[in-house]
C-alpha cells in the first residue's frame, strides 16, 4: 500500500514551520511563521489549542520524550517550555542572541540542544532551564542541532556548508562533513546512532557512516531540502522539498521509493511518529498534514541483522564499499521468542511506568517554574508600588 492522507489540518494564519508527535500520537505539535504554537488533537472533533507567547516567528518545536512538555525555539530569540494542556502554560528563557532555528530533546528528556543564526549551538538542563555549554566552531548560521540517541553526541549542520560532529562530554568537534554544495537545512541521527543523514539547499540528502566518516549514500534530487526525518526502524527516510513533495527513500535499496504530491508551494518540515505508523507535514501553504505511513509491516516489523550497505544511487559514491551502518534486515523467529515476549512486556510494563513518572516531574517541575515566574513578577510589582509610595511620601515631605 502506497502512503495515503489521513486528516489536514487548517488554523495557522501562515507557513508551517515545524511538525512533532507525541510519544502516544494523541497530540502534534506545529509551529508557525505567525508567532504561534498549536496542539492538535488526532481525535477527531476535538479542538486544537493555539498557544501564543512568542514575539516573532515560531520555528520549531518538539515534544519531550514523555510528552509532558514542548519545547519551541523563535526568531524573537528566546525557548519556551510549554505544557501542552488546555492552558497552554509556559516558560521563557533568552537562549541566544539571535533567531532560534532548533530545539531537541536528548533520548532520556533531561537536556535541550538549541541552534541559533548567533552561529552557536547551546546545551541547556531542561528542569531548571540552566545554560551548560556553547559549541561555536561554524562561521554562519547553525540550522539545525541533534542529540545521538544515546545522548552522547551532538550533530549540527549549518549554512557554512558543513555538518559538524560533537562530543557532549569533551564539547570538542570530533569531525566536520564538507561535502555539502550548500547550506544544510536539516540534520539527524540514524536510529541506531552508527549515521546521520543531512539536506540543504544543493538538492541533495546525503548519509554518512559517522564511525568511519564515510559517504554512505547520495541521493540528488532535484530541489532544496528543507527537512528530513529517519523511520524508527531505520530503514526509511522522509523528506521535505520546495519543489511541494515528501520522498520516500528506501536505505536498504538505495532507491526512491514514493514522491508525495499534497501541499501547495514549498514542504517545508517533516517528522514520523515515534512508531512510525503515521507522518506529519507542513508548509508554505499554511497547512498541516498527517499521513498514513501503510508499509508493509514485514518491511520493518522485526529487525536484529545489521546490513551491509555502501550502496549509492547516483553510483558516484561510495560504490564497492561494504560498510555495517546498522540498517537492518528481518529477523527469524527463535524458539526463545516465548521467553523473550514475556521478558519484553516485563520490560516495556516497567519503562511505561518509568515514562509516567518523569512525565509527572516534567509538570511538576514545569508548575514549579511557572510559580516562580508568578512570584518574580508578583514581587517586581509589589517593589513598584512600595517605590511609588516612598515618591508619593517624600512629594509630600517637600
Amino acid at each position: 500500500d502506497d502512503p495515503s492522507l489521513e486528516r489536514h489540518f487548517k488554523g495557522h494564519r501562515d507557513a508551517v514551520t515545524s511538525v512533532d508527535f507525541s510519544l502516544n500520537k494523541r497530540q502534534l505539535a506545529s509551529g508557525s511563521m505567525d508567532s504561534c504554537l498549536m496542539i492538535w488533537s488526532m481525535k477527531p472533533q476535538m479542538r486544537a489549542y493555539r498557544f501564543v507567547g512568542h514575539k516573532d516567528a515560531v520555528l520549531c518545536v518538539q515534544f519531550s520524550p514523555s510528552g509532558h512538555l514542548v519545547a519551541s525555539g523563535s526568531r524573537d530569540k528566546t525557548v519556551r517550555l510549554w505544557i501542552p494542556s488546555v492552558k497552554g502554560e509556559s516558560t521563557v528563557f533568552k537562549a541566544h542572541t539571535a533567531t532560534v532555528r532548533s530545539v531537541h530533546f536528548s533520548s532520556d528528556g533531561q537536556s535541550l540542544v538549541t541552534a541559533s543564526d548567533d552561529k552557536t549551538v547551546k546545551v541547556w538542563t531542561v528542569h531548571r532551564q540552566k545554560f551548560l555549554f556553547s559549541l561555536s566552531q561554524h562561521i554562519n548560521w547553525v540550522r539545525c542541532a541533534r542529540f545521538s540517541p544515546d545522548g552522547r553526541l551532538i550533530v549540527s549542520a549549518s549554512d557554512d556548508k558543513t555538518v559538524k560532529l560533537w562530543d557532549k562530554t569533551s564539547r570538542e568537534c570530533i569531525h566536520s562533513f564538507c561535502e555539502h554544495g550548500g547550506f544544510v537545512n536539516h540534520v539527524d541521527f540514524h536510529p541506531s546512532g552508527t549515521c546521520i543523514a543531512a539536506g540543504g539547499t544543493d538538492s541533495t540528502v546525503k548519509l554518512w557512516d559517522i564511525r568511519m566518516n564515510r559517504l554512505l549514500q547520495h541521493y540528488q534530487g532535484n530541489s532544496v531540502v528543507n527537512s528530513l526525518s529517519f523511520h524508527p526502524s531505520g530503514n526509511y527516510l522522509v523528506t521535505a522539498s520546495n519543489d511541494s513533495t515528501l520522498k520516500i527513500l528506501d536505505l536498504l535499496e538505495g532507491r526512491l521509493l514514493y514522491t508525495l504530491h499534497g501541499h501547495q508551494g514549498p514542504a517545508t518540515c517533516v517528522a514520523f511518529s515515534r512508531d512510525g505508523d503515521l507522518f506529519a507535514s507542513g508548509g508554505c501553504d499554511e497547512q498541516v498534514m498527517v499521513w498514513k505511513t501503510n508499509f508493509d509491516a514485514a518491511d520493518y516489523g522485526e529487525v536484529v541483522k545489521p546490513q551491509k550497505c555502501g550502496n549509492s544511487v547516483d553510483g558516484t559514491h561510495g560504490t564497492g564499499v561494504e560498510m555495517d551502518c546498522g540498517i537492518h534486515h528481518k529477523k527469524t523467529k527463535t524458539q526463545d521468542s516465548g521467553r523473550i515476549h514475556e521478558q519484553q512486556e516485563e520490560e516495556t510494563s516497567l519503562a511505561n511506568t518509568l515514562e509516567h513518572i518523569m512525565g509527572q516531574l516534567d509538570v511538576l517541575t514545569q508548575t514549579v517554574s511557572i510559580l516562580e515566574q508568578r512570584l518574580t513578577l508578583t514581587e517586581d510589582k509589589l517593589k513598584e508600588c512600595l517605590e511609588n509610595q516612598q515618591k508619593i511620601i517624600q512629594n509630600k515631605t517637600n
